[in-house]
């Protein structure tokens, strides 16, 4: 048996006769297992859930009367934002953003009913998730079960006289090592056994899988090697556990929670309030389709008549009332659009910003590269935001142009007043029976990949820094008993 070996043994033996080390790591695995069960549970009851919700608001949708298609228009209509496969791994955002959105004409809602917005305030602090688990209790534990791994054997005596029996200070620090990457490696098996089975049994995609594996293994071999260094460092066992304690304290809790609200502050986002002010302001100032005097629908209703050689609106082969309905929608759609990509940048921004604080916090780095391998981030909120909104011009503008082409001037001019009139412009159901449904449509398992990689850069970058935190171990434990 090698060195590195014996090392390793002895201290694998010594964590085992250790029961609070026991303890930890036998509790540790049991909620690992639990919150696996628990996230997998809430992911398919949500998904189940506003399955159901959408398939009664399609039979809803479908199941009006023969209608105005303007009537319908503002009818509206629910679309629901089934979670992915790795959402049971990592929900991300998801608890927080909504999942619904009540889709209507000339209106841009946000989304609606996170879990958050309809729960106690406890949920805020977070969901009991496998991510959870690695990303703060797995460090907590190693911490416990490894503070001790070099200043224990130097409060003993036994360090200084194994090294004068041959062995190197490198052979010392690689068996601890090795030691604690297999507590590393005990504590995140769960979640290594929960993401192959969300990839064989549910279809979850693998690269992405597979970058949350290993985005986890580094984020734990950096832990080990930082309680290695301090446990070295250290001059007793008790300084050893309270400054780990305190590194622990920072850079898994305290930063990643005030670091993103320093930014909210400091690149403030407008609120939904103050974006329909400013939409509705910039609409009026583009053009007012029930002003007659309006410049731009004149000149709309001037070139309307140009293009099909009339000189009145009453003899224009379509109504004119539907076009014009055609084109304030296209007017308020690119409104909608040009302030969706202002708060699609703004929030890029931030959380460009927030990556930058993984330089102290490596869990800032895991969180954002396990929230875009998962398509639970942000970016896959913003994905549903737009395709739902496309979905709804699609769907308005059909029917706007069911008005224009279904029904006369004259007949929708006197709806209100004539009652014939307004039979004949109640138009067939199968009309809005034939307009697809709303799916969403995930981003492709590439995408989630190369979403990752900023993220994994600095995990690489804070796996080099352990590395030279191993060098310098093994210098301090040559000098430390030469």
């Amino acid at each position: 048996m090698s060195a590195v070996a014996r090392v390793c043994r002895n201290d694998l033996i010594g964590m085992a006769r250790n029961r609070v080390a026991v303890v930890a790591i036998v509790l540790t695995l049991l909620l690992s297992l639990v919150a696996m069960l628990t996230s997998l549970a809430h992911r398919d009851a949500n998904a189940a859930m506003r399955a159901r919700f959408q398939a009664e608001a399609d039979q809803r949708f479908d199941g009006q009367p023969a209608r105005h298609p303007h009537r319908v228009v503002h009818y509206g209509h629910f679309v629901f934002r089934v979670p992915p496969p790795l959402a049971a791994f990592d929900p991300g955002v998801d608890a927080y953003t909504g999942n619904s959105i009540f889709l209507e004409g000339h209106r841009q809602n946000s989304a609606n009913f996170g879990d958050v917005r309809q729960s106690s305030l406890l949920a805020r602090f977070g969901a009991l998730t496998p991510a959870f688990v690695l990303q703060i209790l797995a460090p907590l534990v190693l911490i416990f079960v490894g503070f001790g791994v070099f200043v224990r054997e130097r409060e003993a005596g036994t360090l200084r006289q194994a090294m004068a029996q041959g062995l190197r200070a490198r052979e010392m620090v690689a068996g601890k090592l090795l030691a604690l990457l297999i507590a590393a490696a005990l504590l995140g098996a769960p979640g290594a056994l929960a993401l192959i089975w969300l990839v064989a049994a549910e279809g979850a995609p693998a690269h992405p899988a597979l970058v949350l594996a290993m985005g986890y293994a580094g984020y734990l071999a950096i832990w080990a090697a930082v309680v290695v260094f301090v446990s070295a460092r250290a001059a007793t066992s008790r300084g050893a556990l309270l400054m780990l304690l305190s590194l622990w304290a920072g850079v898994a809790i305290l930063i990643p929670r005030v670091v993103p609200d320093f930014v909210a502050a400091a690149r403030p986002t407008p609120t939904r309030l103050e974006t329909d002010i400013a939409i509705q302001r910039d609409l009026r100032r583009l053009g007012d389709s029930h002003n007659p005097d309006d410049p731009h629908f004149a000149a709309f209703k001037a070139s309307v008549l140009k293009h099909y050689g009339a000189t009145r609106v009453e003899d224009l082969p379509v109504n004119y009332r539907g076009l014009v309905a055609i084109e304030g929608e296209r007017l308020s759609a690119l409104l909608f659009e040009r302030y969706a990509m202002q708060l699609a940048r703004a929030q890029r921004d931030q959380s460009d910003l927030v990556l930058i604080a993984a330089a102290i916090s490596p869990t800032i780095a895991l969180r954002d590269l396990s929230m875009r391998a998962a398509g639970t981030d942000l970016a896959a909120h913003r994905r549903f935001l737009a395709q739902a909104e496309a979905y709804r011009y699609g769907i308005v503008q059909r029917l706007n142009r069911l008005q224009a082409e279904a029904l006369t001037y004259d007949d929708d001019g006197k709806r209100n007043s004539d009652p014939e009139a307004a039979r004949r412009v109640r138009i067939d159901a199968r009309n809005w029976q034939a307009l697809p449904d709303f799916t969403y449509r995930p981003a492709d398992p590439g995408a989630q990949v190369r979403a990752a990689a900023p993220a994994a850069a600095w995990l690489a970058l804070w796996l080099g820094f352990a590395v030279m935190l191993l060098v310098a171990t093994t210098g301090m434990i040559r000098r430390g008993v030469a």
